[in-house]
């Protein structure tokens, strides 16, 4: 009976059709474009410093953070030049007071950033991917010792710094902000500085892609012959809802379904659409045990935000003086690195950035009617004021799927599923002429 679903629907509603996954060549060419040699040389260039602690000189062209932030926003200025003057680089930063916790002396607080500019200027939309440039070793207060910090965090940083060369020549509506952030192993003090700005200044934050950890495979080593795995960190009610607003989603069993958690689902089918030999896995917690991400300031602000991670954790290699004990090496160092692992990684972000960017507005006014006891769902929704919408899809999944498992395609902006509002959960994004689709969008009950 299940296989009769879809063809009763279309007998039902002649505007209604199943919707299977839409490649958009120009992603699939963006993607192909990211380079291993180029993410290597990155990394290199930023072990290289010696140390990105972000207590250290800020002053020494050679050697510390400064020298390495300058770096960066000279390889953004590089890769401006591509963006036909689209592309703004500049460096934000403040300076820290001690604070009696991991910042013991005044401290330039800088974040080098480069915005590409959407080319609709009625589309205020910003995607950011972040990856943060500092680095320690041991003692988190230790601003003098090698730390050379090529997993945690220069693979991240590779990463955006690739993206932002493989998208510098693209012309998308929506913005994308990409961010080599400091600070993160004092207190995610840069990511905090740069939330802070998005909600004072009331930013459109889309989408954040936090990489922190993405070049190390040791998946590889005892599974054999399997795709590699990338974890998607993501929580579940939003950190700002008020006790009511979460007394509300308890009621409807909405508990799994907050922006991070669609924006998880959502990078693992782009993800896996455009990137065939990745396994992205959904790791339904904000962070990991003992630890924090900079994506976490955003969320605590309301703003969609997720962290994108190594399947395997090594902590010989991980905040880890350098070291040769008992016939073990320890520390962050380049040759634990896997780079064809880190250009897989890289191309994930390409492809959720160019699709989002791509993609029209949500679908707005979203709402499901409850008002009969039906086994079929009556869903509407309003047209987004921004962007060209071809049309829209209705997802559905069962209330135990951890993703979408059915697309629905319409051009209205009304639909009747017979599926069960009891038994399913549903959701509406805009499709773009290409096939780009927004992030999804739950209804909101209508009595």
């Amino acid at each position: 009976m299940k296989k009769l679903v879809p063809l009763i629907i279309l007998l039902c509603c002649s505007h209604l059709k199943a919707q299977q996954p839409v490649v958009d060549p120009q992603i699939s060419d963006f993607v192909k474009n990211a380079n291993k040699d180029s993410l290597r040389a990155n990394v290199e260039k930023m072990v290289s410093f010696g140390t990105r602690h972000t207590m250290s000189s800020t002053t020494d062209p050679k050697r510390g953070i400064g020298a390495a932030r300058n770096w960066v926003l000279a390889k953004f200025r590089h890769y401006a030049k591509n963006s036909g003057g689209r592309m703004e680089v500049y460096l934000q930063n403040q300076d820290l007071q001690p604070d009696g916790k991991r910042i013991n002396k005044v401290t330039n607080l800088g974040n080098a950033i480069a915005l590409l500019k959407g080319t609709d200027p009625n589309d205020k939309r910003i995607i950011i991917m972040s990856g943060h440039l500092d680095s320690r070793v041991s003692d988190v207060m230790d601003a003098q010792s090698d730390a050379p910090g090529a997993n945690d965090d220069a693979s991240g940083v590779a990463a955006v710094i690739e993206a932002a060369r493989v998208l510098s020549t693209s012309k998308f509506p929506a913005s994308i902000l990409f961010v080599a952030v400091s600070g993160e192993e004092q207190g995610l003090l840069g990511a905090k500085m740069l939330a802070d700005q998005a909600k004072n200044e009331n930013w459109q934050v889309l989408a954040v892609l936090n990489n922190d950890m993405i070049g190390n495979n040791s998946f590889d080593q005892t599974n054999k012959g399997e795709k590699p795995k990338l974890r998607v960190f993501s929580e579940g009610l939003p950190a700002i809802d008020t006790e009511k607003a979460a007394a509300g989603l308890r009621a409807l069993g909405l508990e799994n379904d907050g922006g991070a958690r669609q924006l998880a689902r959502y990078t693992k089918e782009t993800g896996e659409r455009y990137v065939k030999d990745i396994d992205i896995k959904l790791i339904y917690r904000n962070d990991r045990f003992l630890r924090g991400g900079d994506h976490t300031p955003f969320v605590n602000h309301g703003f969609t935000a997720v962290r994108l991670t190594d399947w395997f954790e090594n902590y010989d290699h991980q905040h880890q003086d350098i070291k040769l004990e008992n016939g073990k090496q320890y520390g962050d160092l380049i040759k634990f690195m896997d780079f064809d692992y880190l250009k897989t990684n890289t191309e994930v972000n390409v492809a959720v950035l160019a699709n989002l960017a791509k993609s029209p507005q949500q679908p707005m006014n979203v709402k499901m009617d409850v008002r009969e006891l039906t086994n079929s769902t009556a869903l509407r929704w309003e047209k987004p004021e921004i962007g060209k919408v071809k049309g829209y899809n209705i997802l559905i999944r069962e209330t135990s799927s951890p993703v979408w498992t059915k697309k629905i395609f319409t051009t209205e902006t009304s639909a009747t599923v017979l599926y069960s509002k009891d038994n399913f959960l549903f959701a509406v994004q805009s499709v773009s002429e290409n096939g780009n689709e927004s992030l999804p969008v739950i209804p909101q009950v209508s009595r």
